[in-house]
């Protein structure tokens, strides 16, 4: 009841505050507003970043995600000059107030060569010039430029080369911002999450990058209408159907076969999209070492949406997503269950729906009001008639979100209410008809979310604009469960059980919530050059649970519940950021600093898969994870790209009142991922409008791993490792350089048919990174180390994609 009156305060103060503006608003004569989408012309997609500025005034605003513009000026005329980098610049003349309702813009793409070379979609000086910081937008057209694994273009792959991005290796899943684990991060494809962004268990992501638009990267100030993990926000946008007419593209690869259709339906109101992908790669595991050369594996995807546009004010997206992974591994080297097998499968599907509606009120309101529903399936299988089984999880996640943004000449508030049901099937375990395996059924969880928040973005005059926000957040932990109590003296072991309760459904068992203040301060030095401050507060409920480094598609997610509790995290950040020749050349650099509560680890020896107490095996303590970037980024001529490098740490404190609840004796030790340094470089190189060369070198530090301090022997029979510390040595450092040559038809040229060949080498120089260190023991040796490596050779490929 608590939680219910609070957002009831909020919602009224929420209103109250667009009511008090709106008042403001009629009460000024003077004031009139210009407002409305900048679009591509032909395509009719949002241009975000784009730069309007009124020379009578010299003022001017950015557009937002969706292309929308808001300006506020006295009655007269006016010339808007809008400029955007990849287009030609158009002037208009405006006479407010205004004949129309919108004032809608199309901007041409400039087929200019000097222009067409860009790295980014922003505006040149948005660096300079926004308040948030730790924030990357990539454009899809920049990131098909970059040199990839198989000539597969992959969104995900492309981020780890920002500074502060990295994985624990190739093949592994997910990303590590700032010192962040893999699900810390909240990466959303059109409003749906995404719990795994991987196909082939990591080695590529789940994005077709034909359907996509754009790439948002969030590490730094999180606005307050995100909430639900503690270290990022990858936001990946759908592209616009073409309205004009119907279009067939595709591409053949060595990885996967794609193929897509869109345009309208029914004239420009009705139009859409379908794109799909289907991949058979038994053939990529041969070029591996000898333990996978065996593997069988396949994926398909499906990405389609469809846009309603009944009028100017009024726009409806139906998006939906499909996909679908086989791994077939001839032996059981990464089941996590106690049986002897010849085969392992590995499968897992995303099924995301969403459903969102864009209101526009007025030049100052609008109004997004999205339902999602997602759905995570992860299932681990072993053929073998004797212990024949298949170990499934699911999550399913229901969404509402309503939002609402107004816009007068110094603010730009945003406000609104999200809440999402969680229903999670940890494990089930089901076996074959003859198997000697035992059935498991570890009971369903749920859970309820909410948040409501607010936030202004403030100019408070030319040289100083900040954003405060602030979101609350509240979880239920809802029955049927059972509640499980241990002796207030002792650790939590199977012996020190002391009771069961069993919480009824519709129940609460246990609840957790808080406020999340969010602050971000910008200080214009010059005009070209700024100092930026921010500090968030996040909170998150669920959490996946594993003892390996690299967190496998079939992990075990949990909910926080009466025994873990939910992480906390606190950053600081501070950046300098300038640009020099008209915007030509970025400097940026960054400092960070994360405090965590609750951070979650688990025991020496710990099982967690079917285990019906994973409270004993887990683990919780502090976290801190501090780091520098620095960044230089060249944004126009013939060359562009960037170089980063980043010193980043992150550290681990779980030190229980109990020695089996302490690790590495309570004292600070590495996180799996912690890789202190961090080198990337970026180059485009495009002499013509029909070639374009590219190359990325990547050098980083090993991540921790833990070495066999010695050995002992079991009844003269078994030779066993012994460990001390956790995590206090590393493997060896990588790096590896690709390159990539593209010809494509002179896009300059307007005919019915496009297509481009591309040439990739991934790993040039053939560097035998090591994936991971292991031993084997024997009765003669201490222990003999293994390096294994999973690319250890040069790997080129051949694409052919097309455009009809």
């Amino acid at each position: 009841m608590t939680f219910l009156r609070l957002s009831t305060h909020l919602i009224a103060l929420g209103f109250a505050i667009f009511c008090s503006a709106t008042g403001a608003l009629a009460q000024s004569t003077l004031s009139r507003v210009i407002s409305g989408y900048i679009r591509e012309a032909g395509t009719n997609k949002p241009i975000s970043g784009a730069s309007v500025f009124v020379q009578e005034t010299r003022r001017g605003a950015i557009t937002d995600r969706e292309g929308f513009y808001n300006l506020t000026v006295a009655s007269g005329t006016y010339t808007l000059s809008i400029s955007h980098l990849g287009y030609i610049r158009f002037e208009q003349k405006v006479t407010v107030p205004p004949n129309r309702n919108l004032n809608n813009i199309s901007l041409l793409p400039d087929t200019q060569l000097l222009n067409e070379v860009t790295v980014k979609t922003e505006s040149t000086d948005r660096n300079v010039k926004k308040v948030e910081m730790g924030v990357t937008q990539l454009p899809i057209q920049s990131i098909i430029k970059m040199p990839a694994l198989m000539g597969e273009v992959d969104i995900v792959r492309s981020l780890l080369l920002l500074p502060g991005v990295t994985t624990v290796g190739e093949g592994a899943t997910g990303l590590n911002v700032r010192g962040g684990s893999v699900d810390q991060n909240l990466v959303l494809l059109d409003d749906a999450p995404i719990y795994n962004s991987s196909h082939l268990m990591g080695f590529f992501s789940v994005f077709n990058p034909d359907a996509i638009r754009d790439v948002t990267l969030q590490k730094g100030s999180l606005p307050a209408r995100y909430g639900g993990r503690t270290s990022a926000v990858l936001d990946v946008r759908t592209k616009e159907p073409d309205p004009e007419k119907l279009r067939i593209s595709g591409g053949v690869g060595l990885i996967s076969n794609r193929l897509g259709i869109e345009g309208p339906l029914a004239g420009r109101k009705l139009t859409f999209f379908a794109d799909t992908r289907l991949a058979i790669n038994n053939f990529l595991f041969k070029l591996g070492p000898a333990g996978i050369r065996d593997v069988k594996a396949s994926f398909y995807d499906v990405t389609a949406k469809l846009k309603y546009l009944p009028n100017e004010r009024n726009t409806v997206y139906l998006s939906t997503y499909v996909s679908d992974d086989h791994l077939l591994l001839p032996s059981d080297s990464l089941l996590s269950v106690d049986v002897s097998s010849t085969q392992t499968g590995f499968d897992y599907q995303t099924a995301n729906g969403s459903l969102k509606w864009i209101h526009t009120f007025n030049n100052r309101l609008i109004m997004n009001l999205s339902a999602v529903v997602s759905r995570y399936r992860s299932a681990t299988s072993v053929p073998d008639t004797s212990n024949e089984f298949r170990l499934q999880s699911e999550l399913l996640s229901k969404i509402g979100k309503l939002e609402f943004n107004y816009q007068t000449d110094r603010h730009h508030w945003s406000f609104g209410l999200q809440a999402t049901h969680y229903q999670l099937l940890p494990n089930t375990l089901t076996p074959g008809p003859v198997s000697n395996v035992q059935p498991v059924h570890l009971p369903a969880e749920q859970g309820l979310e909410a948040g409501i928040y607010a936030e202004d973005e403030i100019n408070l005059n030319e040289k100083t604009s900040l954003i405060a926000g602030l979101r609350y957040s509240h979880f239920l932990f809802l029955g049927p469960t059972e509640v499980r109590t241990y002796a207030p003296n002792g650790p939590r072991r199977p012996e020190t059980l002391a009771s069961q309760e069993l919480v009824a459904r519709g129940s609460v068992a246990q609840h957790y919530g808080g406020f999340e203040p969010r602050l971000a301060l910008r200080w214009a030095l010059q005009s070209d050059r700024s100092l930026k401050f921010s500090y968030t507060r996040t909170r998150q409920y669920l959490q996946l649970i594993s003892n390996t480094t690299a967190a496998l598609p079939t992990s075990r997610w949990k909910m926080s519940d009466n025994h873990i509790r939910p992480q906390v995290a606190d950053q600081l950040s501070a950046g300098y950021f300038r640009n020099y020749h008209n915007d030509t050349y970025e400097v940026s650099t960054e400092v960070y600093y994360r405090r965590s509560q609750h951070a979650i680890d688990y025991r020496d020896g710990a099982k967690l898969l079917l285990n019906p107490t994973p409270e004993i095996d887990l683990v919780q303590g502090r976290g801190r994870a501090y780091g520098v970037e620095l960044m230089l980024k060249k944004n126009k001529g013939f060359l562009t790209g960037w170089a980063s490098y980043a010193y980043t740490r992150t550290q681990l404190l779980i030190d229980g009142p109990y020695v089996g609840e302490r690790i590495n004796n309570g004292l600070w030790y590495p996180a799996n991922f912690d890789k202190p340094h961090a080198v990337n470089v970026l180059a485009i190189y495009r002499p013509s409008l029909k070639f374009t060369f590219s190359a990325n070198y990547t050098y980083s530090t090993g991540r921790p791993v833990t070495v066999p301090y010695a050995k002992a022997r079991v009844n003269n029979l078994i030779t066993l490792p012994v460990y001390l510390d956790r995590n206090q040595q590393r493997i060896p450092d990588y790096h590896r350089l690709d390159i990539s040559l593209t010809w494509e038809k002179n896009p300059a040229r307007k005919t019915h048919y496009w297509y481009s060949w591309t040439f990739s080498v991934y790993n040039l120089y053939a560097r035998k990174n090591a994936y991971s260190v292991f031993y084997r023991f024997s009765s003669y040796s201490a222990g003999d180390a293994n390096k294994l490596s999973i690319f250890g050779s040069a790997i080129p490929s051949l694409t052919y994609n097309f455009k009809l």
